[in-house]
């Protein structure tokens, strides 16, 4: 049996409550269930407790991260809990400092990671796929969906966590087609977690 730990990072904004960040961790979670995984949740809009999460990291084989697309990154309740639980990781539990020694000051910064576990970060968004990987496309120019969300992947990098390929439902207020989101994330899931 594998551990799979998943966070909905979702917090409710006036135009948009959460429904869809649900339903696909709803679908995350019988995927994994079915596939003979133990599964851990952790909501951003619930209570949690700082030293629990950490064990929840270090019990994990993979961590599946949810998040809503908000103002080019993650939502601040997300970010409060990387403050909360990945600074109070940082010096020990789930990592080595920043990796760097004593006797060799200057190499393997950020390094220090002793989570020995994958994860993977599904993404609902309200630009379309055509705004990204495009240099004729003014306001990205070109940037793809994993060059945006570069500091999470640095977060994840520094506890030792090997990315796995990113899913991002796109469009989701403007143009939905959810329908066919929940397809290819159950054949993103399929394809990428072995």
């Amino acid at each position: 049996m594998k551990n799979i730990f998943i966070i909905n990072g979702h917090q409710k904004y006036p135009f948009s409550e959460g429904k869809l960040n649900a339903s696909l961790v709803e679908k995350a979670i019988t995927y994994f269930e079915t596939k003979g995984y133990e599964v851990r949740i952790t909501t951003m809009e619930d209570n949690y407790d700082v030293n629990q999460e950490i064990e929840k990291f270090k019990w994990a084989d993979l961590i599946f991260f949810q998040t809503p697309l908000n103002w080019m990154g993650v939502t601040w309740s997300f970010k409060k809990y990387i403050d909360e639980i990945f600074s109070a990781g940082m010096m020990g539990e789930m990592s080595n400092g920043d990796g760097r020694t004593r006797t060799e000051p200057k190499k393997n910064y950020g390094l220090g990671g002793k989570l020995n576990a994958q994860y993977m970060i599904s993404v609902t968004a309200n630009a379309p796929k055509e705004a990204f990987n495009d240099p004729n496309e003014k306001f990205f120019n070109g940037i793809s969906e994993d060059d945006l969300l570069l500091p999470m992947h640095l977060n994840f990098k520094w506890f030792g966590l090997q990315k796995l390929p990113t899913y991002f439902a796109y469009d989701v207020m403007k143009n939905p087609d959810i329908e066919n989101d929940f397809k290819r994330f159950n054949i993103h899931l399929e394809k990428n977690i072995k």
